[in-house]
């Protein structure tokens, strides 16, 4: 009889379960699996981030420097 309970419990939480973000809505299983890798992304993100941090200083000043040769109001080289 605790299975039956237990299993009903879950269907419940799965149908309950809702993500809304701008106009991304999820409900439901679908819903469960986008958080679950949302939350595999961002820990995969945050070791990538731990394993190059002796890196990261100087992958973030190039990014700087790219986003900054980007910007309209970069001076440029007359020909």
């Amino acid at each position: 009889m605790t299975q039956k309970k237990f299993f009903k419990s879950v269907a419940r939480v799965t149908r309950t379960f809702k993500i809304e973000a701008g106009p991304f809505r999820a409900q439901g299983p679908p819903a469960i699996l986008v958080a679950l890798s949302g939350v595999l992304v961002a820990a995969a993100i945050a070791r990538a981030i731990v394993t190059s941090s002796d890196r990261l200083p100087e992958t973030l000043r190039e990014a700087r420097a790219l986003a900054q040769s980007m910007r309209r109001d970069a001076p440029r080289l007359q020909p």
